[in-house]
């Protein structure tokens, strides 16, 4: 029987031909070309009518044999070629864990709240706490409370952003510095007192070198029996000592300010001429870097306090300004233009 002949062929050239397969699509193209509609199979089958009409069956039963064979032939290579591509898959994606890692990019605190910290730090080991307010804060706290008459001139529009009057006696601000919240704080605690108090504060500047409408401070309190100007002094001292160097002097000017009297600036010696004179400290050797004085009477009495007991002393300080001569930096807009050649420096 030729047409016998043909299928064995076909089923013999098949099996080689699968076997040979090195892919999913190539034993695809096989399926085709074997089984398909124009395939190999199909066009013998179409020669079983020309047959004779008892060897039509057998044919039949042939072709279907072939059919089956050349089907499991396709199935189990195709088996074998999915779990050799798994098995290459695996193999490349396999990771050498002697390989040196890759390290990450690590951010660090910027240099803002390092300076914060570092004052804090050192105000902490002096045995004080910290003590934190509202950024949005009452006449009375900001202004009234310490000693700040209606008519001073840090009241004015031009100097304050206020953001609304809730009557006569509470207007709300946004707070100038950080003394508010010495006020809450001897609102509800009796001496012996001694607290920072770090934050931003807002006044309407203009942003240039040496200015800016958003900016930190960080002031000091303290309100014992027997407190002195010495005290004050010795504490200010000690801390230029820990931030700048034990080599830096220290010199207090008289000034004024509402809530203390008597008041002081404090300076320090050039850091960038250690005093000589230079294009930084304008040629005198001092650099101003904050103020400072005995706590007023009236403010003692706003808060409860019995001034004829009690003395104490505060201090304030702009973060921006502590930063700026620590390291050298000619620019308060730097800290917050956020560019990473500078922030990565520190």
């Amino acid at each position: 029987m030729p047409l016998k002949d043909d299928l064995n062929k076909l089923k013999a050239k098949s099996k080689e031909a699968i076997k040979q397969a090195g892919s999913s699509n190539e034993l695809e193209d096989l399926r085709v070309e074997f089984l398909g509609r124009k395939g190999s199979l199909t066009l013998l089958l179409k020669g079983i009518g020309s047959l004779p009409t008892d060897e039509r069956p057998l044919a039949g039963q042939l072709a279907n044999v072939v059919r089956k064979e050349i089907e499991s032939k396709l199935k189990e290579r195709l088996s074998e070629i999915a779990l050799s591509e798994k098995e290459n898959l695996i193999s490349s994606e396999v990771v050498d864990i002697t390989l040196p890692g890759r390290t990450p990019f690590i951010g660090n605190a910027h240099v803002l709240t390092q300076v914060i910290e570092e004052i804090t730090q050192i105000f902490i080991e002096l045995g004080y706490k910290v003590a934190e307010g509202p950024e949005a804060e009452f006449d009375f706290y900001n202004f009234e409370a310490l000693n700040m008459p209606p008519d001073h001139p840090a009241r004015s529009l031009q100097d304050t952003f206020y953001l609304e009057t809730l009557d006569k006696e509470s207007e709300v601000l946004l707070r100038t510095h950080t003394s508010p919240v010495q006020i809450r704080v001897m609102e509800k605690k009796k001496p012996p007192v001694y607290i920072i108090c770090p934050g931003r504060v807002f006044r309407r500047d203009v942003a240039d070198p040496s200015h800016s409408p958003i900016f930190h401070q960080i002031e000091g309190l303290v309100v014992d029996i027997g407190i002195s100007f010495a005290d004050l002094r010795g504490t200010l001292e000690e801390f230029v000592h820990r931030m700048f160097g034990q080599d830096r002097k220290v010199r207090l000017r008289p000034h004024f300010f509402a809530f203390t009297e008597p008041s002081a600036e404090v300076d320090v010696s050039c850091i960038a001429c250690d005093g000589s004179g230079c294009r930084l400290c304008g040629g005198n050797g001092w650099l101003e870097i904050l103020g400072c004085g005995m706590v007023d009477p009236n403010v003692f009495k706003n808060v409860g306090y019995d001034p004829d007991i009690h003395q104490g002393f505060a201090f304030g300080m702009g973060v921006e300004r502590i930063a700026m001569l620590k390291y050298g930096i000619n620019d308060i807009r730097s800290f917050y233009e956020n560019d990473l050649r500078f922030i990565e420096q520190f």
